[in-house]
């Protein structure tokens, strides 16, 4: 069970270790404190340990950050108490702790019902990200949008539904963190070859491949591009974009990702 700061260390690590052997070298990871809260464990005892980890894994060639994520399936009130205890956490860990998520199951849960603690994190400057359009409908992905303001969205698989939002989705480059293992567990797809993913990408949607609590799902991130690439025959200029466009998504700095790029295309013309 994770109770102390080690725990969450330990939990961390092993994460560290398995995005290093997958040859991964920048993360951006979700963590829900309302999860440990509820069981009285402290957000800075979740924190502390988290960090400690992230920074080991930065020895390691690794880059990280941290986006605190609410559970949509509890109340506003309670994300807002989770948000203003964290507070004094966003400073502390300004290098790393960037930005506030939604999570959790979609259904019945619109991101219009977190506008008000989300408008708080934008006021403040947080990156903004939510889960919509997977298990949720079309216009959810809207609602994340449109009342949230999101940086990205999080799967948005089913926005193929609405050609409209796959217009503007691929006109305002704002990416969606697909995730093809959890999709499938979750039965959003019953078989991966119909997955959205490609139909998304010859769109030009900004989609790129991420993995989904990999412990539960069953696959860490190398894991989803070989299931997809796999089940929808995608060839090399596709996997590149899809690499791409994970790059320019992430919330670093400009010159950080322009060095990204072209560390990938060093590699990928050798």
């Amino acid at each position: 069970m994770l109770l102390h700061e080690q725990d969450f260390y330990d939990m961390t690590m092993a994460y560290v270790e398995k995005a290093l052997a997958d040859h991964v070298t920048h993360t951006e990871i979700f963590f829900e404190p309302q999860t440990h809260t509820e069981r009285g464990v402290s957000i800075d005892t979740v924190v502390a340990g988290i960090e400690r980890a992230l920074a080991d894994g930065e020895k390691r060639g690794l880059t990280s950050k941290l986006i605190l994520c609410f559970l949509r399936h509890l109340s506003e009130e309670d994300a807002l108490t989770t948000y203003e205890s964290a507070l004094p956490l966003f400073d502390q860990y300004q290098h790393r702790l960037i930005g506030v998520g939604l999570d959790s199951s979609e259904r019945g849960h619109p991101p219009s019902k977190f506008e008000r603690v989300f408008a708080k994190a934008r006021e403040r400057g947080l990156k903004l990200v939510a889960h919509a359009g997977e298990e949720g409908p079309p216009s959810y992905v809207y609602e994340a949008l449109d009342l949230l303001k999101v940086d990205r969205v999080d799967h948005g698989v089913r926005s193929i539904e609405d050609a409209a939002l796959v217009a503007r989705l691929a006109d305002s480059r704002i990416a969606l963190t697909v995730c093809p293992l959890s999709n499938l567990k979750l039965c959003v797809f019953d078989d991966m070859t119909r997955h959205t993913l490609k139909d998304l990408l010859d769109q030009g949607v900004a989609v790129m491949i991420n993995s989904d609590d990999p412990a539960y799902f069953g696959g860490y991130v190398n894991a989803n591009y070989f299931a997809i690439v796999d089940a929808l025959k995608l060839n090399d200029h596709e996997v590149y974009t899809l690499l791409k466009n994970s790059l320019e998504a992430s919330f670093v700095t400009d010159e950080e990702r322009a060095a990204m790029v072209a560390r990938l295309d060093t590699h990928w013309k050798q």
